[in-house]
């Protein structure tokens, strides 16, 4: 029996190789994610009974929760998952092209470029529409790692100078943070803590109408790129050799994570090492191809965020925390752990 299925076009231009044993994980995963989601909006301050969960979501409902399930849970348990999608692919995309097991979106300042934007806009800029919060983060985002490719660029951008000048950048953009906070009135300050904390609470459809488009249109193309990534995994003159053209692709990824990456912290917040955890359990799970990667990591993403948005609001009532706070209690750790494994590296 195959292991492997192939996916091509008629010019062959596009193919795809799909490892037989990553669709029934992708599959299982799949199950899991819509377990908690009937899970998530049965339970809070207000128990709904599973079955009529499922009634309601299938347009059979009497109408009883239409309010509580509609407008309250389940606009915030889908902008949970997307933004788990978008920072579990984000964060594989940076651990491919650096080739480092730690790099994320936190860790080498991608995050940090989009909280000092965010929280520029909250204390100086408040008396503006929050809609604007958004476009303010994704673009914080990009500039702090455009400069950050800038200061790396030396005839071509290694893995290693991406790395040091992303621990830099985001040790900069982290004090920052810490300076306009403190000089900041105390209501915006507050409003900030819980911006870089992480949180989907108050979630509506308008916010998942406008992330939504972010995840259809990158984590595919973060999937075409699957054979350049594995590619580049054997080194710059390994890929060079094959023809890969690597620095052009390695801006084109870099830019794809910014975007997945900007756009989740635009939305949720700072919700830290999900990008760093998601990718190791996928690999974990189905190996190293970029391919199975992908969708792997972003169910494994978006599992991470929403089961931690479950329990943030219901764990302890009345009270709704945010949900970066224990993500955060398993990603700390598991940094730790990830940085004594390769320790000697």
């Amino acid at each position: 029996m195959k292991k492997y299925h192939s996916i091509r076009n008629r010019s062959n231009t596009i193919s795809l190789l799909i490892e037989k044993k990553a669709v029934m994980i992708f599959l299982v995963l799949f199950c899991l994610s819509a377990l908690l989601f009937i899970m998530g909006l049965s339970v809070g301050s207000t128990v709904i009974n599973p079955i009529a969960i499922i009634e309601h979501l299938l347009g059979i409902g009497n109408g009883e929760y239409t309010f509580v399930i509609n407008t309250l849970r389940l606009p915030r348990m889908i902008l949970a998952l997307l933004v788990g999608i978008a920072l579990g692919v984000s964060g594989l995309i940076l651990q491919g092209i650096i080739r480092n097991p730690l790099a994320s979106p936190d860790i080498i300042g991608i995050t940090g470029g989009a909280s000092v934007a965010a929280v520029m806009f909250i204390t100086y800029f408040s008396d503006l529409s929050i809609k604007w919060l958004p476009f303010v983060a994704i673009t914080g985002a990009g500039v702090v790692s455009l400069v950050i490719y800038l200061l790396a660029w030396k005839k071509g951008v290694t893995p290693i100078r991406i790395v040091l000048i992303g621990i830099g950048i985001a040790a900069v953009t982290g004090a920052l943070v810490t300076m306009m906070i403190v000089l900041s009135p105390t209501y915006s300050s507050s409003e900030a803590y819980i911006w870089l904390t992480g949180s989907v609470y108050g979630a509506n459809w308008e916010n998942v109408y406008a992330m939504l488009p972010w995840v259809l249109i990158f984590v595919p193309i973060a999937l075409l790129f699957s054979r350049t990534v594995n590619v580049q995994e054997l080194g710059d003159q390994v890929a060079l050799g094959l023809g890969s053209r690597v620095q052009l692709h390695r801006f084109v990824l870099l830019f794809i994570s910014v975007a997945l990456a900007g756009s989740a912290v635009a939305f949720a917040g700072g919700i830290a090492f999900v990008g760093l955890i998601a990718p190791h359990i996928a690999r974990k799970l189905v190996g190293r191809s970029f391919g199975s990667l992908v969708p792997v990591s972003a169910l494994i993403g978006g599992l991470i965020v929403v089961l931690a948005d479950v329990v943030a609001r219901t764990a302890f009532l009345p009270l709704d925390l945010p949900a970066g706070v224990f993500v955060s209690g398993i990603g700390a750790p598991f940094f730790i752990y990830l940085l004594y494994k390769n320790r000697n590296l």
